[in-house]
């Protein structure tokens, strides 16, 4: 039996006694049915909200405006823009309330053009717009990222004196950021006569969300700035500063001196404040590598809601402990009883695929078909790439084919996941269907189909795919890209072409570029060129251990045992170490790790003999096909 809370309980309790009056004949008060109509917006159950609006038409309180703003309040958070749309057009004199309720369903109902074509028409009709109207519509064209319509509705906010309105000049500083425009948000902030602290959040928000090093030294001057006028930095400040505060050891100090501000201020005890700024600290200690500091935070949270569960499973996911995410979503799931939403599940699938294999990710999968958010596109695109990744490269297939929704990343995530596989053909016919529906490609898918080409050495179809994507679509050719190709060309033995490429390239060669050329080099045993492409690469990365243990093995495979230990002397010298490679495979449910020289596993004696007795097999077997081959 479920136990309800005593605020649930009485709620469920209403709802039984206004359904069983809605069926009989006795009169509702106008106060009565604005308070049954809340009830179905706390609910979103559009079956009572019919059942209200029956109500009142039966009653005679079809012309009260109140009752008709909040029926179709109710509607739009059904999602029924339709049936709010009816309520709507049966009032003949239409004040700027309802016409507010109309927008603002559109708004909520991501109806963006629909929102518009009511203000064109509000405003023929005479209605003057209010605060609320400007701001929503704010609001509206910063969602969809419409400038021009964010610009008619600022000059509309100056011709009828709304713009000194300090809520509607947030609305409009958000939509200029949102939208690119921050210099115009920061223009429309020196303008204004009254500012509040949300006017101060906006611009702090507006510079934070730029990736800027020299935008980022800006928003601390606009904090600075802030406090010397008297308003101290509240917890959606330090929010917003939070993800600023990431790799590096300077910034992640500007992230703990913003945690002793949270402490001193009490911040954390605010209404809402505890998760919101528990996760953002959780995510920005993780990012820094300081999982365990946020692990204290998140024992302090008094509050754990599902989110701050997924921030701390994500936390562990990010520093790559997926034995410790599984353990924290166990427990989340199994002894705390919180149910995991699209985000929990969207976090968790990296770690099926390092640790448990495939197996969980179908688990994951039919977790979410049961509680169905199956649909979400976000969890469709990470089981896309979990199934690839995890070698259900069918099961994969079906989620795409299954998506009513498919953005560039499920595209991008499909194709990925056969070049993965080895299914170059196929990935060259998936994103050739995709042109052919008129999407047009983004660097990540372009990335995608050239990598895939490389790996299954389509190199015509490699080199004409990257020709049309930079002549036809536009797109840049960024290092990640550039990358794809010499590997195309390497791989294919091609390393002149390969270094003479790298050298028109318009963008400076990164370490993946001259990465690509090593390996090329390597594989057709091309010595100069690989010694040339590793001058370059150590140079860009000298603090990379894997390139100095790579050049190592090199050389010690052709047995320069005097360049072998000048390289570990430079390494030993640098203080680089790196960290030894690690394997796993599940059995019977159970995940063993080996790493290089690894002794430590209860096994590891027996594993050792058949690794000699199938070394020895293969041996055989390469001797006796070199016979074959002599007779």
């Amino acid at each position: 039996m479920i136990a309800f809370s005593g605020r649930e309980a009485l709620r469920r309790i209403t709802f039984r006694c206004y359904s069983r009056a809605a069926l009989v004949d006795s009169p509702c008060s106008s106060s009565s049915l604005l308070h049954f109509i809340q009830l179905c917006i706390d609910d979103q159950s559009l079956r009572l909200t019919r059942q209200s609006h029956a109500r009142v038409l039966i009653d005679g309180f079809a012309g009260n405006p109140y009752l008709g703003t909040k029926l179709m309040s109710a509607y739009a958070a059904c999602k029924s823009l339709r049936d709010s749309k009816l309520v709507f057009d049966s009032f003949e004199d239409k004040n700027v309330y309802l016409w507010n309720t109309l927008i603002n369903g559109c708004a909520k109902s991501n109806a963006y053009e629909f929102a518009f074509e009511l203000f064109d028409k509000m405003c023929l009709g005479n209605v003057v717009p209010d605060d609320y109207t400007l701001a929503t519509l704010s609001k509206v064209a910063s969602e969809c990222g419409d400038l021009a319509a964010g610009k008619v509705v600022h000059a509309k906010s100056v011709r009828i004196g709304f713009l000194w309105d300090v809520v509607v000049a947030n609305s409009l500083m958000s939509m200029y950021y949102k939208c690119g425009e921050l210099n115009e948000a920061k223009k429309l902030f020196n303008e204004m006569p009254d500012r509040n602290i949300a006017s101060w959040n906006v611009l702090v928000t507006g510079y934070s969300s730029l990736n800027d090093d020299n935008k980022g030294k800006e928003v601390w001057e606009v904090v600075q700035n802030m406090q010397n006028v008297g308003l101290k930095p509240d917890a959606f400040t330090i929010s917003s500063l939070l993800p600023l505060c990431i790799r590096g050891t300077d910034k992640c100090d500007h992230g703990r001196e913003l945690h002793g501000y949270i402490m001193r201020n009490e911040l954390e005890f605010l209404p809402y404040a505890d998760v919101h700024l528990g996760c953002c600290l959780i995510d920005m200690y993780a990012k820094n590598n300081k999982v365990d500091a946020g692990r204290r935070v998140f024992k302090r949270m008094k509050s754990k809601n599902v989110y701050a569960w997924t921030a701390m499973i994500n936390g562990y996911v990010i520093v790559g402990d997926s034995e410790e995410a599984f353990s924290l979503f166990r427990e989340m799931t199994v002894l705390f009883d919180v149910k995991p939403n699209e985000i929990s599940l969207v976090s968790i699938l990296p770690a099926c695929v390092t640790n448990a294999g495939l197996s969980a990710v179908r688990e994951i999968h039919s977790f979410a078909i049961r509680k169905k958010i199956d649909h979400a596109v976000s969890l469709s695109n990470a089981l896309i790439d979990a199934y690839c990744k995890s070698g259900g490269l069918l099961s994969a297939r079906i989620i795409f084919d299954d998506s009513s929704f498919k953005d560039a990343v499920s595209w991008s995530s499909m194709i990925s996941g056969y070049g993965l596989n080895g299914k170059g053909e196929e990935a060259v016919l998936l994103y050739n269907e995709m042109l052919q529906l008129g999407i047009k490609p983004d660097m990540i898918t372009v990335v995608a189909v050239l990598a895939a080409c490389g790996r299954s050495g389509l190199v015509n179809e490699g080199l004409n795919i990257y020709s049309s994507a930079i002549n036809d679509y536009g797109i840049e050719p960024t290092v990640e890209i550039c990358a794809c190709v010499v590997d195309i060309l390497g791989r294919s033995n091609q390393l002149d072409c390969a270094l003479q490429f790298i050298d028109n390239m318009h963008v400076e060669a990164g370490p993946s570029v001259w990465g690509a050329l090593v390996n090329a080099s390597v594989m057709h045993g091309n010595h100069e060129m690989r010694d040339l492409a590793y001058s370059f690469l150590v140079r860009m990365e000298p603090g990379n251990p894997s390139n100095y243990v790579s050049l190592s093995n090199i050389y010690a495979s052709s047995r320069k045992w005097d360049v072998v230990a000048g390289v570990r002397k430079m390494m030993h010298e640098k203080g680089l170490r790196k960290e030894p490679g690690c394997s796993w495979i599940v059995t019977n449910g159970s995940t063993n790790c080996f790493y290089v020289a690894d002794k430590v596993h209860a096994a590891s004696h027996s594993i050792y003999e058949m690794l000699d007795s199938l070394m020895g097999v293969m041996k055989g077997i390469v001797c006796y096909a070199d016979n074959e081959n002599k007779i």
